[in-house]
């Protein structure tokens, strides 16, 4: 299911907004003000408050540096990924771009992924396995999706390492007539059912070594 995409902000979050100081507001200076008329008030008062302001501007940012902020790059990054489709029907989006090697054609590597139907059911986790998939990729040794949406090629990029990316693939790249984990002739029976598309977030963790 998508994440809710409403506007309204947590109690946390308002009071987290109530207490920043105003953008275009200025700092509080801390020098210390001009002399006093002799009003009997004490003239130090005036750059205790200074300071006392300054300290609150300080530690409201540091109050939104250490919860707000995180909050709002991890909902942004859990949001809508828009899907770019390939000429052989495969779709895929990056919500991770890697930063290491990029995977090759016939090289052993190593992928964590779950496995998804249409309408959100998820059928494989390696991530419950606490253990990702070892396989060379590129040579048949999965679906032809796989291969393809890590690997590259038709217009899709290759993966890089530690990168996150997720698949739709059409029947024809993944199980197509047959379905998988069939217990019986009826389709029912099956974990994907005949013709199914599927959707993957496949996270490429790196190359394997034997």
């Amino acid at each position: 299911m998508a994440p809710s995409t409403s506007t309204s902000t947590s109690p946390m979050s308002r009071l987290l907004l109530l207490s920043l100081p105003k953008s275009n507001a200025r700092l509080p200076r801390l020098s210390r003000p001009p002399p006093c008329q002799d009003t009997g008030k004490n003239p130090s008062a005036g750059l205790v408050l200074r300071r006392r302001e300054a300290a609150a501007a300080v530690l409201s940012t540091a109050i939104l540096s250490r919860f707000l902020l995180p909050a709002v790059a991890e909902a942004a990054a859990g949001g809508e990924c828009p899907l770019e489709v390939s000429p052989s029907g495969l779709a895929f989006c990056d919500r991770v771009v890697g930063t290491g090697a990029a995977a090759e054609q016939g090289q052993l590597i190593k992928a964590h992924y779950t496995g998804r139907l249409e309408d959100g059911t998820v059928f494989d986790s390696s991530y419950k396995r606490g253990k990702p998939l070892t396989f060379r990729i590129g040579v048949g040794e999965v679906i032809k999706g796989w291969d393809q949406g890590i690997v590259g090629g038709e217009g899709i990029p290759p993966m890089l390492a530690g990168g996150k990316r997720t698949l739709k693939l059409p029947p024809q790249l993944a199980y197509g007539e047959k379905g998988a984990g069939c217990r019986g002739w009826e389709p029912t029976s099956c974990v994907i059912p005949p013709n199914s598309t599927l959707l993957f977030d496949v996270e490429y963790v790196g190359r394997a070594f034997s």
